[in-house]
């Protein structure tokens, strides 16, 4: 059974006639299949389609990024990657489920894969607890990426995640500290990194995987501080004005594009990555193909160095207004100028006084 959004209710009838034509044999008894209708209403659904995707407002985008039927990291995993062997354990405490983590073959070469997985049903999103990790989840990502590190290998991160695990134990074992940690082990890696936001990309949760030399992201997910109906909370006391906060916080790829926080939007097919698994696949394929061939020609420090800069960089053009240095030595020239003038006043009238006390002693 399909799911659909509640912007989605024209695709839904057309996709629910198109079925009907599809297979009349239970409809109604026989009759022959009307291939020139089904070749119309399929035009109709894919004109609607791209009508709606092409148009979609940055809540809209949030409700596809979220798709119950959308891939997840486990999807990528087994398909993208050969002799694929997973790791648990972070010698500490234990093993979180909500990420999965481990060594594989991309064309022949070795890679470290990380992703945040939410489940595709009820029971497995419980026992992946809905992609929200825990301390010993950014532990064993940080225990794995050192090794990977040691050996040369590139690391590759699946990024889907409404955020960080909130709970009391959570916070117990060290929740902020972990996140932390991470962030710092993925900016000391002398090996080239890449985060892909495949879905959500939600607070601290998100950027302790995706301090990277390249983050990637399909085209309807998103990436941001706090969730729309958090933030909407917040600033308007309001749940519902999702849609203020989403465009506030320019949470879309093409937002972030613009922005320089994201470095390359892997395109989705119409309708959303869950339409067309074949072809997101191929799309992810060629980006990660491309972007460890930018990598291939440099040393430690320079990929260090690559990723620095990308930090460092981000705002510096558009995130606050920058005056120009004529503005501010002609500034500075003014105010220097008045401070003179203001002097000689003073100068003048101090020179008046002692020429008047004189006199009048003299009188």
């Amino acid at each position: 059974m399909k799911n659909y959004l509640n912007f989605e209710t024209e695709v839904k009838k057309l996709e629910i006639e198109l079925e009907k034509l599809k297979d009349p044999y239970n409809q109604g008894g026989l009759s022959e299949v009307d291939t020139k209708n089904i070749s119309k209403i399929q035009n109709e659904l894919d004109e609607k389609l791209k009508d709606i995707y092409s148009n979609l407002d940055p809540w809209q985008t949030a409700l596809v990024a979220r798709h119950e039927d959308r891939p997840k990291a486990k999807f990528f995993i087994d398909h993208l990657f050969e002799d694929f062997l997973p790791l648990s354990g972070d010698r500490f405490y234990g093993e979180d489920k909500s990420v999965i983590a481990g060594f594989g073959k991309f064309n022949n070469n070795s890679i470290l894969v990380i992703g945040q997985e939410k489940g595709e049903d009820l029971e497995s999103r419980i026992e992946r607890n809905f992609g929200m990790m825990r301390p010993e989840g950014y532990r064993k990502s940080i225990r794995l990426m050192k090794l990977a590190d040691k050996f040369r290998i590139p690391i590759i991160s699946f990024i889907d995640t409404p955020g960080a695990y909130p709970g009391v134990g959570a916070e117990e074992r060290g929740q902020a500290e972990a996140i932390a940690k991470s962030i710092e082990c993925c900016m000391e890696l002398s090996v080239p990194t890449i985060s892909i936001i495949i879905g959500e990309g939600g607070s601290g949760g998100a950027i302790a995987l995706a301090s990277s030399n390249k983050v990637l992201m399909f085209q309807n997910a998103i990436y941001s501080v706090i969730s729309p109906e958090g933030c909407a909370t917040i600033l308007w006391r309001d749940p519902k004005k999702t849609l203020e906060a989403s465009k506030a916080m320019k949470l879309s790829s093409k937002d972030l594009l613009s922005l320089n926080i994201i470095d390359e939007i892997i395109p989705e097919p119409i309708g959303g990555a869950h339409r067309d698994k074949d072809l997101i696949l191929d799309n992810v394929r060629d980006s990660i193909k491309k972007n460890l061939d930018f990598f291939s020609t440099m040393n430690k420090s320079e990929i260090k160095n690559h990723r620095k800069d990308k930090f460092l960089s981000i705002g510096r053009n558009k995130g606050y207004s920058i005056r120009n240095d004529s503005d501010k030595l002609s500034m500075k020239k003014g105010n220097l100028e008045k401070l003179i003038k203001d002097r000689k006043f003073i100068y003048i009238s101090i020179v008046i006084i002692l020429l008047a006390s004189i006199i009048f002693t003299l009188l």
